[in-house]
């Protein structure tokens, strides 16, 4: 049944509507769980969104943008004045804070020849369909660290943030912006939580409830230990009794006088 449901919305992103709204969507939850995390949102690629800007004998890529919804509308755009893409960093942007950041660059996913569906029943295959189908944003811890790193960088999103995102259309041999979709609706990573609400335990228990559990359980072991104690007592009793009987018919059967025999 669960792979009847994956191969259903597979047929729906390859099967993308005219009409519909061309902006980013965040990832159906049959395809990405635990969506957003506390540093990633995953997307769908645009699959049949800039078909009718797509022309023969062209090369074309596609640039992800990521902001910050904080950030002022008017630093949202994502071209120069001769309609070149920007390539403002993440630093640059102050991590979108500022403006839109570049945060990928991928080839156009193949509206007309998708991944095989049936490929998705295969565990060693399902990872690199999903790699097609989808783009993770904020999935590279490293490469804002890495001295080497010549590629588009996609650090980690900060925790409890809302964010938008835009592709781009790019035709790669005159360096230029062919299209772009919307801005993305906000989404929002998820928020860190605080130690005390961390469910550890079945049923959701709260600090308050694991100090009360505690120290309940504490008097019960007071109560086991005095019960024993005085189970331990009560058996010793009798025996005790039992011994002092004997000590005093032992003393007792010496005092007995013989009697004596009459003298002729």
């Amino acid at each position: 049944m669960c792979s009847c449901c994956v191969v259903l919305v597979f047929c729906c992103l390859g099967q993308l509507c005219a009409d519909q709204s061309l902006k980013p969507q965040i990832a159906a939850p049959q395809l990405a769980t635990n969506n957003p995390t506390l540093t990633t949102v995953a997307l769908e690629k645009p699959f049949c969104m800039f078909d009718s800007s797509l022309y023969p004998n062209k090369s074309y890529v596609i640039n992800l943008y990521v902001m910050k919804e904080s950030a002022s509308a008017i630093s949202s755009l994502v071209t120069d004045n001769s309609s070149k893409p920007l390539d403002s960093t993440f630093q640059q942007t102050s991590g979108g804070q500022l403006g839109p950041y570049k945060a990928a660059l991928f080839n156009v996913p193949n509206c007309a020849s998708p991944p095989r569906l049936a490929d998705v029943r295969d565990v060693h295959k399902v990872s690199d369909v999903l790699k097609q189908y989808l783009f993770r944003a904020g999935d590279d811890g490293t490469c804002l660290y890495d001295p080497n790193f010549l590629a588009v960088c996609n650090p980690p999103l900060a925790p409890d943030t809302t964010y938008r995102f835009k592709y781009v259309l790019l035709d790669s041999t005159e360096g230029i912006v062919k299209d772009q979709t919307l801005w993305s609706d906000p989404i929002k990573t998820r928020r860190v939580k605080l130690p005390l609400k961390i469910d550890t335990w079945p049923g959701r228990r709260s600090g308050d409830m694991i100090v009360i559990t505690s120290i309940l359980s504490v008097l019960v072991f007071l109560l086991l230990a005095g019960f024993l104690a005085s189970m331990s007592s009560a058996l010793r009793g009798p025996e005790d009794s039992s011994a002092e009987t004997r000590c005093v018919s032992q003393t007792v059967q010496p005092s007995e006088q013989r009697p004596q025999l009459s003298s002729e």
